[in-house]
């Protein structure tokens, strides 16, 4: 089974899946590894704002994404910290963000088929108000998050209009809870889809 979070920067992603990893062995957690990818496009100077370029950063990240699923495929159940669905998003609607109308769909066809067949069993939208996620992002100070506010203001009205419409998306508001409470909130989710081997039933814990 594989899950994954969704939602926007700063939401409690990276803190509900570190509460997992504290207090949900059994769940294989699957963080986003972007260390290669960045490194390249850097190494190739490639700006995602020119779209001869912006191909071919996608072409990179979608390829880097069928990588990670098929290594969370080896575990009974991983949740992703941003799964496929993510890149999937961002690849077809960072154009519009920036009101480029470029054609990205038959472009990267075969990347993005490729990535269609490695999408999540369930994604759990983790959601709060604009306040609250600018408090959220000014108090987290190991991330820089630089494109925080293009992201708030242009990606997530797209990203919930994408999201909230699917039939395998739970949706989780976040803005009245404490970071363990969101970590126990998420465990709960995973608990209630993810059955133990040999009990048929959830974990219960």
């Amino acid at each position: 089974m594989i899950l994954s979070l969704q939602g926007c920067m700063a939401v409690g992603k990276t803190t509900a899946v570190r509460y997992l990893q504290e207090n949900a062995p059994y769940i294989n957690i699957s963080y986003e590894d972007i260390g290669d990818v960045v490194a390249e496009i850097k190494r190739r100077g490639l700006n995602k704002n020119v779209y001869e370029d912006y191909l071919e950063i996608q072409k990179l990240w979608l390829k880097n994404e069928v990588v990670r699923y098929a290594k969370a495929s080896e575990h009974k159940c991983s949740i992703m910290d941003f799964g496929a669905e993510e890149i999937e998003f961002y690849t077809i609607n960072y154009p519009k963000s920036i009101g480029a109308d470029w054609e990205v769909e038959n472009a990267l066809k075969k990347e993005l088929d490729e990535v269609r067949s490695c999408m999540p069993d369930r994604i759990l939208f983790m959601d709060a108000s604009d306040e609250v996620l600018r408090a959220h992002k000014q108090n987290d100070t190991t991330r820089s998050r630089n494109s925080f506010e293009h992201h708030l203001t242009h990606m997530m009205p797209l990203k919930r209009q994408w999201f909230l419409g699917k039939d395998n998306v739970d949706l989780l508001m976040v803005d009245d809870l404490t970071p363990e409470e969101v970590g126990i909130r998420v465990r709960e989710w995973c608990d209630a889809l993810y059955k133990v081997p040999g009990t048929g039933r959830g974990t219960g814990r």
